[in-house]
């Protein structure tokens, strides 16, 4: 079957050789795809539809009728340009700071090496291995732009100061902030210490922020000035200088702000179609407040995983869009062969929401993968004994055998044991917090098993499975479904740069495709349901560049 009209023909006529008119599905394809060129759609002197991307249009004299027509949108003008040129970036397109170092290093340099912008995942690290990162990072990045993760940490405020301390002398000049209930004197810090004066009297941001929220309250002072109390403090402390404390208050925290949708990990589990116009709006009442001499972007995460995902949030006016929960199934992610093959099977419905280590006492919970582990309610059923108990002591002696025996395989008491030398290096003030409070102890007991679930799943720790804690959000079912058939399907083929350019290369030929069918073109089953992926795997970051148009 080939393309069939059902519109009003343009007022147009089309002039050009008749080798470079194809009728079949496989030409047709082909030419759709290159969409850095303009594609005709006309009807021949026999009656057939053909598609062709070169030639000239007249509006009188001889030439093929024009039946619908696209412009050519590759790839690269998808989203704000502001962006990729800040950013130095290929498209408008980010990976997400996936934590315990499951957004790698190497995941971050394939990215980077793309031209596009990863984010280590920093979070749950101690600060040498974070260091680490670094140095790896830079030594591979020299030229590119990368960000590191910021994570709020309100039970350890001491990481969340290492890290901007860290941040700050190694010269990271990206950093993704994330989890924050209200802004901190440190991520300020970071902030305000980057700044300085430009030549032409204006204010150059050396110190880049990326903010990732789900909440307006969250949202608004990321939109903001530094806070002027904060900012006294820092001046006061000697971390800034009055000429940086000066120039606070002409620049926003943020300079782009992500609304993070129904995800992996920490999520509000927010629909995206709800939630990006109200902070794309919310922004444009800031900036109407605040005048500052540069607009924040607002950029889509969070159900991002296949091109009609991309294509919407980029209609909905998306400045760029982020991936998280597919990149986690790709082979430079830093997890286990066993998490990746469990990825490959998910489907959209395979997820649960469970509590969140850094986050237990508030209650907060992320969002897991439930299918082929425990983890899911055996960490909710430490909520519920928190909750219920004031200490383990408390505890029936019934139920703590049955969790020491199922769950932590240890006597609490041991378990608390290791606490207190894992927090000695960490964060001694933890522990002195819990001396005289049984609940919180509990709490600190409970989190050894939380945290842990999530290393013993990046590391593939045997006899750990059914407590593997994964991080996954419905839209790695999604991508599941997309692939399915393709090389895609099969994990072993899943690298991340190849995947950012399968989405947005995708999303770039579907946005063409819907604006020939507004026009009246309807496309056959076999294209209309198209994977737009090629038979083989791409080789090297240019290779298919005819067919997919890797600009």
């Amino acid at each position: 079957m080939a393309l069939t009209f059902h519109g009003t023909p343009q007022q147009l006529f089309w002039q050009g050789s008749p080798r470079d008119i194809v009728f079949d599905t496989t030409g047709i394809q082909e030419k759709m795809a290159q969409t850095d060129r303009p594609c005709y759609v006309m009807q021949d002197f026999r009656g057939r539809i053909g598609v062709s991307n070169t030639g000239a249009l007249v509006s009188e004299g001889r030439g093929l009728q024009v039946l619908a027509m696209a412009p050519p949108m590759p790839a690269s003008q998808l989203g704000d340009p502001g962006f990729r040129e800040e950013y130095r970036l290929k498209y408008a397109y980010k990976t997400g700071a996936m934590a315990n170092g499951i957004a790698s290093t190497d995941l971050v340099i394939a990215i980077g090496k793309d031209n596009l912008l990863g984010s280590f995942g920093a979070a749950g690290l101690v600060p040498e291995r974070i260091q680490e990162a670094i140095d790896e990072i830079q030594a591979h990045l020299p030229h590119q732009t990368f960000a590191v993760n910021l994570i709020h940490s309100p039970a350890e405020e001491a990481l969340e100061a290492g890290a901007v301390k860290l941040f700050l002398e190694k010269g990271v000049r990206v950093v993704e902030a994330s989890a924050y209930l209200a802004l901190t004197e440190h991520i300020v810090h970071y902030r305000v210490a980057g700044l300085s004066r430009g030549e032409n009297g204006g204010v150059l941001i050396g110190n880049r922020v990326i903010a990732k929220i789900s909440r307006k309250e969250v949202a608004a002072p990321f939109m903001q000035a530094p806070p002027p109390a904060m900012v006294e403090a820092l001046l006061q402390q000697g971390k800034i200088t009055p000429l940086q404390a000066e120039l606070a208050q002409q620049v926003p925290m943020a300079d782009d702000i992500t609304v993070e949708a129904d995800s992996g990990g920490h999520t509000d589990n927010r629909p995206l179609v709800t939630l990006l116009p109200i902070i794309i709006q919310l922004r444009d009442e800031m900036q109407a407040k605040h005048g500052f001499a540069q607009k924040i972007r607002v950029g889509a995460a969070g159900g991002i995983a296949t091109p009609a995902s991309a294509l919407a949030a980029f209609m909905m006016g998306a400045a760029y869009v982020v991936t998280g929960s597919v990149n986690q199934a790709c082979v430079e992610a830093g997890t286990s062969e066993h998490v990746r093959k469990l990825l490959q099977q998910v489907d959209s419905t395979d997820v649960i929401g469970a509590p969140a280590s850094d986050m237990f006492e508030m209650g907060v919970e992320l969002q897991v993968l439930k299918r082929g582990t425990l983890f899911g309610p055996r960490a909710k059923k430490l909520y519920e004994y928190y909750m219920q108990y004031k200490s383990i002591d408390d505890i029936p002696a019934e139920e703590r055998l049955k969790l020491e025996k199922q769950v932590f395989r240890k006597p609490l008491e041991e378990i608390w044991k290791e606490c207190i030398s894992f927090f000695e290096s960490r964060d001694p003030h933890q522990i002195a917090r819990a001396k005289d409070n049984p609940h919180r102890k509990m709490a600190l007991i409970f989190r050894w098993y939380l945290g842990l679930s999530s290393n013993w799943a990046n590391a593939g720790t045997p006899g750990r499975e059914l407590d593997y804690q994964i991080w996954c959000g419905p839209s790695m079912g999604a991508f599941n479904d997309w692939v399915k058939g393709s090389y895609l399907e099969h994990y072993e083929n899943r690298k991340v740069a190849d995947v950012a350019e399968q989405i947005m290369c995708g999303a770039a030929l579907l946005y063409r495709m819907q604006i020939l069918k507004t026009q009246g073109i309807k496309f056959p089953t076999e294209m209309d349901r198209m994977k737009i992926i090629p038979a083989e795997p791409l080789s090297g970051t240019l290779a298919n560049q005819e067919l997919l148009n890797m600009v």
